[in-house]
This record gives structure tokens, sequence and C-alpha cells, in this order.
């Protein structure tokens, strides 16, 4: 398995106000500490632009950037999104995966518009004339709060267009579907992996909105791999036994309140999940 590390595992994320954000010194030496190589970009700013100083700063601590999140408006019909993705294109490797989220225009994953035949024609063709431009591997990262959340919007992608998927096991859960039949039937399609594991009970409650999506990550819906309601093996051993070669990328959606001390806080849990997965190889 190829294993890499999210700094969203250590709090690190693109919402404003989400909660404390550690600098990449702590969260790139955890990773390190953990034994990985290998990590996503985390949020736009996070690390520094610059691919020289990016680099100096990643080789210091043994990793390289497999892949990286870019939500962008992919449903408007007066708006272009391949310029803004293109100006992405610096900070990333060129073996980077670039996971697109269809992002609803707005901050937060919490509230997300309907979605008109307009605007699922433009989604979708955007998804491949973005796929076919860009000298990058591209997967579509089906996501809470987005245009792609629900099983039934997942086929459509699958149905409507030839782009990869980003199976993230999590956001699939919460949004309705079932990550392990989804990575059965549709392994050919899936380039990338977010490996996540979740407390289904309080899942459901997101789903059915008794509580935002901030509120259940607050809450503790994401759990250490294994601690959870998702069949992680089930999955593994389905991709494995289809051939699926690209990354696994840990992550575990958590809110930090303030800075934990040293030696404490997400890189407990994430040396739990480190520890389940490597159980499994």
């Amino acid at each position: 398995m190829r294993t890499a590390a999210a700094p969203i595992s250590w709090g690190v994320c693109e919402v404003p106000g989400w909660g404390y954000q550690l600098d990449p010194e702590r969260v790139l030496g955890e990773m390190a500490e953990l034994g990985l190589d290998a990590t996503e970009l985390g949020p736009d700013g996070f690390l520094p632009p610059a691919a020289d100083e990016r680099s100096r700063l990643l080789d210091r601590y043994g990793l390289r950037v497999v892949g990286g999140f870019v939500p962008v408006v992919l449903h408007d019909p007066d708006h272009d999104p391949l310029p803004g993705v293109r100006a992405l294109l610096g900070s990333f490797e060129e073996e980077a995966v670039v996971v697109l989220a269809a992002a609803t225009g707005a901050a937060g994953y919490d509230a997300r518009p309907a979605l008109d035949a307009r605007g699922w024609r433009t989604l979708l063709a955007n998804l491949d004339r973005i796929a076919g431009a860009l000298r990058h591997p591209v997967a579509l990262h089906p996501h809470v709060g987005t245009m792609v959340e629900t099983a039934e919007e997942v086929d459509r992608v699958l149905d409507g267009s030839a782009v990869p998927l980003c199976l993230d096991t999590g956001h699939l859960l919460v949004g309705g579907a079932d990550p392990v039949a989804l990575a059965s039937r549709a392994a050919g399609r899936i380039a990338h992996v977010h490996l996540k594991d979740v407390d289904a009970t309080l899942a459901e409650r997101v789903r059915g909105g008794a509580m935002s999506y901030t509120e259940g990550v607050r809450a503790g819906m994401y759990r250490p791999l294994g601690r959870g309601d998702v069949d992680v093996k089930a999955i593994v051993t389905s991709l494995t036994a289809a051939g699926y070669t690209g990354w696994y990328v840990m992550e575990q959606d958590v809110v930090l309140d303030a800075e934990p001390p040293a030696g404490a806080g997400p890189i407990g849990e994430v040396r739990e999940s480190l520890s389940f997965l490597r159980s499994l190889a």
C-alpha cells in the first residue's frame, strides 16, 4: 500500500474559521515522526507557494506531495473554472493528483443549493474538459456540502463523464453512499483514495439535518481507522484485487480549539490509523 497523510488530520482546513491552524513545521514534523514519506498539499497557502521553497521544506522532513484538494465551481454556465485550476498547478508536482471538488461557491460545507439540469450539464462538461486539458492526473471528490454529495449524484458523474473518482470513504458514507459497494463496482474509475472512518450514528444525524457538517466533525464523526463503521479492510481488499496501485491518503477531519502540547493532539489518532493500515498489508 502506498500510504500518505493529509494536513486535515491535524485540523488544517480551507474553511474560514474552521479552528486553530497548526503551522506547517509542526504538521510535517509529526508526519515524519510517524514514518510517513508522502502527504497532500493542504489548503492554498499552507505550504509555501514557490516551488523551490516548498521543496526545501518538504525535503527537510523527507516528504513528497501526492495530491491536493481543489474546490472549484463547476456548475455555473457563466464561469470558466479552467483558468483558476491552471493557476494552482504551480503548487503541484507533476505526478500529484488534482483532487477536484464541485464547490457551491459559498464558504464551508454546511449548506448547498439544488442543481438544475443546465447546471448538471455544465458540471459534467467541465469535469471532462478539465481532465482533458491538464497534464496532471485528475479525480473528482464526492464531498458533503458540494454539488456532488449523494449516491445518486455520484452515479450521475460516473454515467455522464469520464473523469476518475477520488474514493473518499467518509464523505461517501455521510452522503448516503456505500463506499464498499462503490469500490467494488467502480474500481476501474478510482484514481485516488481518501481513507476515513466514520461514526455512522453521527453521520446519520448530519445527513438528516439534525446537525450541520461542521458540528458533526466537532462531535467526533470521523474516527481513527478501524474504530468507526466503514469497512476499510473490505475496501482495501477489493481495490487491491482490482489492481489499484494509487495512493491511500489517511484523513480524519478534526477541528482544534487551541494548539495541543508537543507530542499530543492529532498525532496520536493518526498513529492509530497508520497502525491499523499497516496491519492490513
